[in-house]
């Protein structure tokens, strides 16, 4: 029975940590630069084509339908495992994918250097491996990949880490959107409402696509994003 108890105790432990590491990896305060990066949102106010809370929360929503769940988080359904099984080969495609996926400069520059921030910040943590971080060094990470390793190292279940990655991306996109359109913090709170009350069909529906059924087609973005990279101001980096 003493042993039974340590056991019990134990994993209750280990969950409990896995739970703290994913919530700092989903965390703004995380010093990768997501609060930079508005992913076209402050082209699409540029345009005319958000202005009121309720196209900002319609227009997250369609991104993380349309856009999110069929392709970063698609990604990560994909590579966490990978990391698990040090099936580098794996690794390596989804990580190619990602970058040739990308349809802008600025998607691409924002990726990369996400990639590379999260890369330095797992050097100073001892969740993952020298091995798992100089092979994340040798293929110009991207943020998913790099994501995925961080997520992996904390032993969470699969759905969590894709649970925390989306509600993270959502926290920095609601502060996009607070600034941009511009909306008040009470205006961004129920658009957060809506968007975690998506998240968790969005990760499901990530986590039954297979290769070919991975998509990143989001041609009104595309469109935006390079406009961006002309706009005469901006707050931020796409």
């Amino acid at each position: 029975m003493a042993r039974t108890a340590i056991t019990t105790t134990e994993h209750l432990g280990m969950q409990a940590s896995s739970l703290i590491q994913l919530m700092w990896l989903a965390s703004p305060a995380l010093p990768v630069g997501g609060f930079s990066y508005s992913e076209c949102l402050e082209s699409a106010v540029d345009k005319e084509f958000v202005a009121t809370e309720k196209e900002a929360s319609c227009w997250l929503m369609d991104q993380l339908e349309l856009s999110l769940a069929r392709s970063d988080l698609a990604v990560l359904a994909q590579a966490i495992p990978a990391w698990h099984l040090a099936d580098n080969g794996r690794i390596a495609a989804l990580n190619a994918w990602v970058l040739q996926t990308r349809e802008s400069s600025e998607l691409r520059a924002q990726t990369e250097q996400m990639g590379r921030s999260l890369l330095e910040w797992l050097r100073n943590h001892t969740t993952a491996t020298p091995s798992q971080i100089q092979l994340l060094a040798d293929l110009q990470p991207t943020y998913p990949l790099a994501f995925a390793l961080a997520a992996a190292s904390t032993q969470a279940p699969l759905r969590d880490c894709l649970l925390a990655y989306a509600f993270g991306w959502a926290e920095n996109m609601v502060q996009a959107a607070i600034k941009s359109v511009p909306l008040g913090q009470s205006a961004g709170q129920r658009i957060l409402s809506a968007l975690a009350a998506a998240i968790p069909a969005a990760v499901d529906h990530a986590l039954t696509l297979q290769d070919e059924q991975r998509q990143a087609f989001s041609p009104m973005l595309a469109i935006l994003s390079a406009q961006h990279e002309v706009q005469y101001s901006r707050l931020f980096r796409s």
